[in-house]
């Protein structure tokens, strides 16, 4: 029987514009610039990822992407898709970091095999799907009565729970969780967000500021490289501290882990590296006793949809900010997850990640096939 090999790989430009401008403690974010990855194989397969770069975060753009892609795809032509393990080596070594790149080669192998299998992703990786899933909404920084009004929508709205940008300075951030607070009730779940927009004494100040307000955590509250002070915000705070930019990998994971820096991780694909990647920070989590969320970039519905599947085969991941799609202005994605309202995501039952984009949307962008 003849070996199935990679014969071309797609690599495609995803512009999709913002509903409003999304503003964050590192900058504002008007749209997504992401890329598309489409794997094509000798038997006729294909498989497809998608990445959302944002370069205040990853050091990544969709430009470097674009162009980077272009080696890895010459790379894998010829090779084995279903060897997921030798290819994501491979890729690794031809290259430090651009985890956001690698995720959407990441993402499109795992489509393939799933594909192959011919059984929804969650179940190659040992899953079920049955858990409800719920996402939270993300309020981004602004003054008080807008953040207000924004997270009194969001609850209207039926979203389970609210996720507030800060980390400007402790008069302003307290000011916004109080004029929050006020208007969704005492406990109306509420998460807050800094994005290492702190420096250690600002964060543990903030933090034991923000106690009286019923905060579920918190995520990133120095910046990444600040791991030892990151442990001794966790021993000061009063509230649970999540990791997100500062666990990039199963490496940092590791490493943040054996420190007792944090409460909990944040797995994203776009920072992570990919399913593969995210499967490692989950089993150190699990193993260390820290349970995650899942979160997201300015990823499309179908990259959420590949997101959902990793979600339904790990358990111990509790907490769900899986919004970007509902901020976007225009949703190109065929099939995939549902949005039920009231914050439910549902997942089908079609093979391999079970989603696409429209051929036609795709056409209008740039793209380059190799």
């Amino acid at each position: 029987m003849e070996n199935v090999v990679i014969t071309k790989v797609d690599i495609i430009k995803l512009n999709l514009p913002y509903k409003e401008p999304f503003v964050i403690s590192l900058g504002v974010i008007e749209s997504a610039t992401n890329v598309v990855i489409r794997i094509h194989t000798s038997d006729g397969l294909t498989g497809i990822g998608e990445c959302a770069p944002f370069v205040t975060i990853v050091g990544e753009t969709q430009e470097t992407i674009f162009e980077l892609s272009k080696q890895i795809a010459q790379m894998l032509k010829g090779k084995d898709p279903f060897a997921i393990q030798d290819r994501l080596f491979e890729i690794d070594r031809a290259l430090c970091g651009n985890y956001t790149m690698k995720s959407a080669f990441d993402m499109a192998l795992y489509d393939l095999l799933a594909k192959k299998a011919q059984m929804p992703l969650y179940k190659l990786l040992g899953g079920s799907n049955t858990r409800e899933i719920f996402t939270d909404m993300t309020v981004s920084i602004g003054p008080p009565q807008k953040v207000a009004k924004d997270a009194l929508d969001f609850k209207k709205a039926g979203f389970p729970a609210i996720k507030v940008k800060l980390g400007t300075n402790t008069t302003d951030d307290v000011a916004r969780i109080k004029a929050i607070r006020e208007v969704v009730g005492e406990n109306y779940p509420i998460r807050i967000d800094a994005n290492q927009g702190w420096d250690t004494l600002t964060a543990i100040n903030t933090l034991k500021a923000l106690s009286k307000y019923n905060i579920e955590h918190c995520e990133e509250p120095i910046p990444k490289w600040n791991t030892i002070d990151l442990q001794k915000v966790r021993q000061n705070s009063p509230i649970a501290i999540m990791a997100d930019e500062s666990v990039f990998d199963h490496h940092d994971a590791f490493k943040l882990a054996s420190m007792g820096a944090c409460d909990y991780f944040n797995i994203k694909f776009s920072k992570s590296g990919g399913i593969n990647n995210a499967l490692k920070i989950n089993a150190i989590a699990e193993a260390s006793g820290i349970k995650c969320q899942v979160g997201c970039m300015s990823e499309s519905r179908y990259a959420l949809t590949a997101l959902m599947h990793f979600v339904q085969a790990s358990k111990n991941v509790v907490h769900f900010d899986m919004d970007s799609s509902l901020m976007l202005a225009e949703d190109p994605v065929i099939g995939g997850i549902q949005y039920q309202g009231k914050g439910k995501w549902e997942l089908g039952e079609a093979i391999g990640i079970g989603a696409d984009f429209d051929a036609d949307f795709l056409r209008s962008m740039e793209s380059v096939t190799v």
